[in-house]
């Protein structure tokens, strides 16, 4: 995205209220998706390993509630994996020139995608070892 677009696209949201800043926002969050799928091998492979446990946390879950924290623990994986392909991105705009404090904040953040992945582990173990233990 240009500069003048995500100008116009941030200065668009602030003068609409209602329903009009809704799906103004909806609008953006589509693009993100968008740019992630396409330019983020691993948010398509998270995006697809999602189309398997979906199904199976319906099987596995016991109650709405197991389901629900399931549900949850694979989401938050996409969401995390987002918010480090944003850092990425924002590095790299500043600068493709290699700098420590740029290799710490790509570092931090996907520190954080391999503590998603784990907790997603940690989750689908101990409500699989409840339902067959």
């Amino acid at each position: 995205m240009h500069n003048n677009e995500s100008e116009n696209s941030a200065a668009s949201l602030k003068g609409k209220q209602g329903i009009e800043r809704i799906l103004a926002a909806a609008g953006n969050s589509l693009k993100g998706f968008k740019e992630a799928w396409r330019n983020e091998a691993a948010f398509r492979e998270e995006c697809l390993l999602l189309c398997f446990f979906f199904p199976a946390a319906f099987w596995l879950g016991e109650n709405g509630t197991q389901i629900a924290i399931l549900l949850m623990s694979c989401f938050i994986v996409l969401i995390v994996e987002l918010l480090n392909t944003a850092v990425e991105v924002v590095v790299d705009r500043v600068s493709m020139e290699r700098h420590e404090l740029s290799g710490r904040a790509k570092d931090v953040a996907s520190a954080a995608v391999f503590l998603s992945l784990a907790q997603v582990l940690v989750v689908w173990g101990l409500v699989a070892w409840q339902r067959f233990a």
